[in-house]
């Protein structure tokens, strides 16, 4: 008598274990996707404009009115202006050499834009 409880007894342990066991396997979420990739929404072949009014802010010159760069830059955003001169310069459209983070919010403040704090342009 004592043999088949005692099979009993290690039957109901075994269910239970295998309960628990099967309960706290770990949890593998699903990988989320990654971020889109950042991409100009405007031609960056025109933004070769853009290097003269660099060349004049940087040589302390006034900016004609007439200028083109900033009126290319007006109806986007802050961070696709930024995203189109980096593009601009990693295709070395603009033609010139340029201290990034600097010469970028120099540009960026004479059309009326800010350098946003998250992104960064690595060339």
């Amino acid at each position: 008598m004592v043999p088949s409880k005692l099979v009993i007894f290690l039957a109901v342990n075994l269910a239970l274990l295998a309960s628990v066991a099967h309960a706290s396997a770990p949890y593998c979420p699903t990988p989320s996707p990654p971020p889109p990739l950042l991409t100009c929404s405007i031609d960056t072949l025109k933004l070769k404009v853009c290097a003269n009014v660099l060349n004049l802010l940087k040589l302390n010159l006034p900016v004609p009115e007439n200028e083109e760069c900033c009126p290319l830059l007006s109806g986007i955003a802050n961070l696709d202006a930024s995203v189109c001169l980096c593009t601009a310069i990693k295709s070395e459209i603009l033609g010139i050499k340029l201290n990034v983070l600097a010469d970028f919010t120099l540009l960026l403040n004479k059309c009326c834009k800010t350098f946003p704090d998250n992104y960064t342009c690595s060339i």
